[in-house]
């Protein structure tokens, strides 16, 4: 097991981690999402070796991730550099890498490249991935929306699909490349239909000569009976309503049988298409099978009150690997804002413990509503008891999710970016490349809330 030794450099010039006693509690944070960026940022002042684990080096805004799919932001519009973010505080080192387990009885985090952390205190906020319920063969087939690498492979494809059509002289073959199904009715799935009808009905129109990008079929597929089912019934009424203005075609009440490389079965129907668009569901990341531990049916932690693992009270599950008890014996929604509180209660805890200070109770979760985007000036909201849709709901998301970013210099380019495309119908990052076109076909969270910036 490696050890840190304190460095006996000192002061202003003194680098993260240098300078503080070798008695110091270690903490390590596994995730750099929207909870362990929260924790690391509750901790920055404390007396403590803060390490923040992740296995790509940035800090990642998912909500926006399917515009970056759909070409109307880039990466780095959505994502900083989790140094950048944490830059100045002295307490906290960064480190780029890939747990692979947790020992438990010697209290390390153990790396892909055989390293491992010590702790005494581990906050996991490792997230969630989709799940194909049962059907993992339908990976090899079906792209999803986790990662930017993710979401420029769905980009390529998609621009890719039309500069094929462009070019091909079989009808059949267009029609397919053309032909684009999603599946799955939550928001994620709505706002990836919406934009991307958008995208051909209007940003591509007029680019092309031998097709036309506004007969594109877009199909929505969800085996519940409506879309939304988290709204309220007259929203997902009002969705499936302007979705089908935008020429979306939406299946409800039908499950997919089989996807395969040239399109999905949805129950009797085959459906050729040029992409298959996964956004049905999601399990979380190992983290239970790491620590032992009770597991909820998507693989979730079950974890106390305080956040903290049954068992081990200095380790703390959060975000989208933890399933805690909301109320009503129903675990608390995957949603960016629970991840966001639960990793500042936990910073704050773990805060007045290094210090000897009387701790905060239990985690309770503040419900600031719920909403999705359906397309240009229209979407759909729950902001406590109130109902929004239409222009209205639409600016509220607009606002929203400007306030959530993480710094500055994303809302500005964001902003530009938005303005930019409501005043011209343009996307401004169209650029198709042969590296990212070869990536695997590998879509955020499932249902996207409202939260404190």
């Amino acid at each position: 097991m490696t050890t840190e030794t304190a460095s006996p450099r000192a002061g202003r010039s003194a680098k993260p981690g240098q300078g503080m006693p070798a008695d110091r509690p270690r903490i390590v944070i596994v995730g750099s999402g929207f909870g362990g960026m929260a924790a690391a940022r509750a901790l920055r002042r404390v007396s403590a070796k803060v390490t923040l684990v992740d296995r790509t080096n940035h800090h990642l805004f998912q909500p926006l991730l399917y515009q970056v799919a759909t070409a109307a932001l880039s990466p780095a519009d959505i994502a900083t550099a989790n140094r950048v973010l944490l830059r100045g505080s002295s307490n906290m080192r960064v480190l780029m890498a890939e747990v692979t387990g947790i020992d438990t009885a010697t209290r390390a985090v153990l790396l892909r490249d055989g390293r491992r952390l010590p702790y005494d205190y581990l906050v996991l906020a490792t997230g969630a991935a989709y799940s194909f319920f049962g059907h993992d063969e339908w990976r090899e087939h079906a792209m999803v929306l986790k990662s930017l690498e993710d979401a420029l492979a769905i980009r390529a494809r998609l621009l890719d699909a039309f500069e094929r059509a462009e070019q091909s002289s079989d009808p059949a073959e267009t029609r397919r490349l053309l032909t684009f199904a999603i599946v799955g009715g939550g928001p994620t799935g709505v706002e990836l239909a919406g934009t991307i009808a958008e995208l051909a009905r209007t940003t591509l129109a007029r680019d092309f000569t031998c097709i036309d990008p506004q007969g594109t079929r877009v199909v929505l597929c969800e085996a519940g009976e409506r879309l939304l089912s988290a709204f309220d019934p007259a929203l997902s009424a009002y969705a499936a309503d302007a979705l089908a203005s935008l020429g979306v075609e939406v299946r409800t009440g039908t499950a997919v049988e089989a996807i395969d490389s040239t399109g999905l079965m949805l129950g009797e129907e085959r459906i050729d298409a040029g992409a298959v668009l996964w956004c049905a569901g999601t399990e979380a990341r190992p983290a239970a099978r790491w620590l032992g531990a009770e597991a909820a049916r998507n693989g979730a932690v079950q974890v106390e009150t305080d956040c903290s693992v049954p068992g081990h009270p200095e380790i703390f599950a959060i975000g989208d690997v933890a399933s805690f008890d909301g109320g009503e014996g129903r675990p608390l929604p995957g949603l960016a804002p629970v991840a966001k509180q639960q990793g500042a209660h936990v910073g704050r805890l773990l805060a007045a413990r290094v210090a000897g200070r009387s701790e905060p109770g239990a985690f309770r979760y503040r419900d600031h509503g719920t909403m999705a985007v359906i397309g240009r000036a229209r979407a759909v909201a729950r902001l406590g008891g109130m109902q929004l849709k239409g222009f209205v709901a639409w600016l509220a998301w607009s606002l929203v999710h400007l306030l959530l970013l993480v710094d500055f210099r994303s809302r500005l380019l964001v902003y530009v970016n938005w303005s930019w495309a409501w005043f011209t119908y343009g996307r401004g990052a169209r650029l198709l490349m042969r590296e990212t076109q070869a990536a695997p076909h590998s879509l955020p969270t499932d249902e996207i809330g409202i939260g404190e910036p």
